[in-house]
């Protein structure tokens, strides 16, 4: 028997590229910290505003995206967006102020609105549902790589051109990405190179009739009402609230609670993220996939990794009461890393409970409760260290978030399968 083609994988790899330079474009306010707060002599709380400005029009723009996203399709609403997140980095380089600072964070969050909607999207049209774990893990884990990578880097550009070049540096690899995503990327009814036994593996779910994608779109304000969605979006806001606390606060916390150098909180910061992205690649990419190809309840392997993931986030707490930095570092390692094994179950999820045609307004739902957690976290942080001087608090208050997602995963969720009208 030939070998089916494996052209889709191609599309995974492009997914991928994508988050990791949409993400060199968020953790760079984050590495600019000390830079920005001498130039425009911020406070603790005026940069965990800035810091969550991105995620306040990111927000706004999920339910938008997600039914634009249904209605025209992945590829022209992703180049919209990447030449948006473009203008956005090349403008907060050139910002002579906190204002057109802050403006050019709101730009930001408009561009990037529709990448992980558009991903999830993606992958749902691209692979059969056994391969879907591994093929969001490849988008999802390059968060985790972008700031493995991107915080060294960065950190290095910074010190040596200064934090407004650095700016400019990721408005530029955008504008790059532009090209080669409107290159490469079609939906798979318009590529002309796909194989007939590509395709006919991509629509077998379709074919055998046992999948979401065979029942009707299901309308928005339906699918608002549904346990399996309002459990998944809270679930995925609880690890979305860990991610950006870590994502925008970690080499802060790193350097003044554990005081460290500015150059080793950005290398501890690196092995972190590095973990994390190891972790959502081989846990929830490989592994799941692995199982579920030799025969193990789809169902029931899903729900291990991302309800025992999330768990794992609880060693944000016992971080918050360590004092040795290598004790950080490995009780946040292991938060991250358990959170981002689950990342990748969560974002398949859509894909394999609702209809195609509402794939993408599901992500929409998810990455807006994604986004509330993602503009709080930076706000409460920055509000709870400057009253207590110490990080102790805002752990506290994500890991009592943590716990409220895994009873939404466990009762309202529940069993991963198709949502039957």
């Amino acid at each position: 028997m030939a070998a089916i083609p494996r052209r889709r994988w191609r599309i995974a790899w492009l997914l991928g590229a994508g988050v990791i330079v949409s993400y060199f474009d968020r953790v760079n306010l984050t590495v600019s910290h000390d830079a920005l707060v001498r130039s425009f002599g911020l406070s603790a709380i005026a940069f965990g505003y800035l810091a969550g400005a991105y995620n306040w029009t990111y927000a706004l723009c999920q339910l938008p995206i997600g039914v634009l996203l249904d209605r025209f399709g992945v590829r022209p609403v992703v180049r919209v967006g990447i030449l948006l997140w473009s203008a956005a980095s090349f403008a907060a380089g050139l910002a002579p102020g906190v204002p057109a600072f802050l403006s050019a964070r709101l730009l930001l969050g408009v561009g990037e609105a529709p990448v992980f909607p558009a991903n999830a999207k993606a992958i749902g049209l691209w692979f059969p549902a056994e391969e879907r774990s591994l093929a969001t893990a490849m988008f999802d884990a390059s968060a985790k790589l972008a700031s493995a990578i991107g915080v060294p880097l960065i950190g290095l550009l910074l010190l040596h051109i200064g934090w407004r070049w650095s700016f400019a540096f990721t408005g530029a690899l955008s504008l790059a990405y532009f090209f080669v995503f409107a290159a490469v990327y079609r939906d798979p009814d318009e590529d002309a190179a796909l194989s007939h036994a590509e395709r006919a593996l991509i629509d077998r779910d379709a074919a055998a009739g046992d999948s979401a994608s065979t029942e009707p779109q299901m309308p928005l304000g339906d699918l608002l009402q549904q346990p399996k969605v309002i459990g998944l979006a809270l679930g995925f806001g609880a690890y979305n609230y860990v991610f950006y606390l870590l994502l925008t606060w970690l080499p802060v916390y790193l350097s003044s609670a554990m005081r460290i150098s500015a150059e080793r909180s950005f290398l501890y910061t690196g092995i972190a993220w590095l973990v994390a992205a190891a972790a959502d690649l081989l846990v929830g990419g490989w592994l799941a996939d692995a199982l579920i190809q030799r025969g193990r309840d789809a169902s029931r392997v899903r729900s291990v990794i991302l309800i025992g993931g999330t768990m794992c986030g609880l060693g944000i707490l016992v971080a918050s009461h360590v004092h040795a930095p290598v004790a950080a570092l490995f009780w946040i390692s292991l938060s991250i890393a358990g959170l981002s094994a689950a990342a990748p179950i969560g974002w398949s999820i859509p894909s394999l409970i609702v209809p195609r045609g509402s794939v993408g307004a599901v992500g929409g739902i998810v990455n807006f409760s994604n986004q509330l957690s993602g503009i709080a976290a930076p706000v409460v942080t920055g509000y709870l260290v400057a009253r207590h001087g110490s990080f102790s608090g805002a752990f506290a208050v994500a890991a009592a978030y943590l716990v409220v997602g895994i009873f939404s995963y466990v009762f309202l969720l529940g069993r991963i399968e198709p949502i039957r009208s």
